[in-house]
């Protein structure tokens, strides 16, 4: 998109810091703005205050695999004629109504996300081909041809064995994206006259549900009495980005934050994966507690593999 230095890119303040690494890697400014405090997605009114001058792009963050207001963002983006990159590092077959998410932006394959690879990993995509063309060029040095670099480029390849182990989850992701929307419907349900709010779902939407994420008051006491009952509870995130000793001077007083920063104290993720049995999720909030030497009803992290390992 030729952003670089003197740029400035807005994104949302409750991301994970990937989002703003990849921004500050051109050389550009990320520029936070505030989100939805029921579902937890970009806020197109506090992203209209965050554009400024500077602004050559917009990144909206399709969290725990819900599409955002992308609509309203797309025309936040047309007034200025500002391109919209859509981070859907959590968001693989989730829709807005319309559309999948990833018209243009950039998909995760690290091993926690709903397609994982057994390393780190990603893909792009777009419907330009000749945006296309030039991505395909930057990830192995900017080469055209065989020994022939028409411009400055990367190493970012995706690794044959990567690759490989892709190509043989993909043909099941639909299937583990029913089983995961299955498994929130129970959740729904089971928290339904309960203190523990699932973020809210946006209307029309496909959610991906790469995570099942609730808001609850006194957090810490709901998380430990799911650990004393063997279940595991993860936060993404416990703090939004610029309340990171390295990202805090990206507070830079253009919008209020507030938002953001109340659900880093608020949101606990609950186990999401699709092997998830049923009998997991039944049988009352906080489950009762085990009897002496039984197993654990649930015994895995809240994400779809070892998370934390990782983002």
């Amino acid at each position: 998109m030729d952003v670089g230095r003197g740029d400035e890119v807005v994104t949302q303040a409750n991301t994970c810091i990937p989002t703003v690494a990849a921004i500050e890697r051109t050389g550009a400014r990320p520029i936070l703005c505030d989100v939805h405090a029921g579902s937890a997605t970009i806020d197109p009114e506090s992203l209209r205050a965050a554009v400024g001058p500077g602004t050559r792009a917009i990144v909206p963050v399709h969290l725990y695999g819900q599409v955002g207001s992308l609509a309203d963002v797309l025309q936040v983006a047309g007034e200025r004629d500002i391109p919209v990159v859509e981070d859907c590092a959590q968001a693989h077959l989730a829709t807005d109504g319309e559309r999948y998410a990833g018209t243009l932006g950039a998909f995760s394959f690290y091993p926690t996300k709903n397609l994982g690879a057994i390393g780190d990993g990603g893909a792009v995509v777009c419907h330009d081909e000749e945006l296309a063309g030039r991505l395909r060029r930057l990830r192995v040095y900017g080469q055209s041809d065989r020994d022939c670099h028409s411009e400055r480029g990367v190493n970012s390849r995706l690794d044959e064995l990567q690759a490989a182990l892709l190509r043989v989850k993909v043909p099941h992701l639909a299937a583990w994206h029913e089983r995961r929307n299955a498994i929130a419907r129970r959740y729904d349900v089971a928290l339904r006259d309960t203190p523990a709010r699932p973020l809210e779902r946006l209307p029309a939407r496909e959610h991906a549900y790469h995570l099942y994420v609730v808001r609850v008051p006194e957090r810490d006491a709901f998380r430990a009495a799911l650990e004393q009952r063997g279940v595991g509870t993860l936060i993404h995130y416990p703090r939004p980005v610029h309340g990171h000793a390295g990202y805090r001077d990206l507070d830079d007083g253009r919008v209020s934050l507030t938002r953001s920063e109340r659900l880093a104290g608020e949101i606990a993720s609950l186990p999401m994966f699709p092997e998830l049995k049923d009998s997991a999720t039944e049988g009352g909030w906080p489950m009762p507690a085990r009897k002496s030497g039984s197993s654990p009803r649930i015994s895995r992290s809240a994400s779809s593999s070892a998370c934390r390992y990782g983002p």
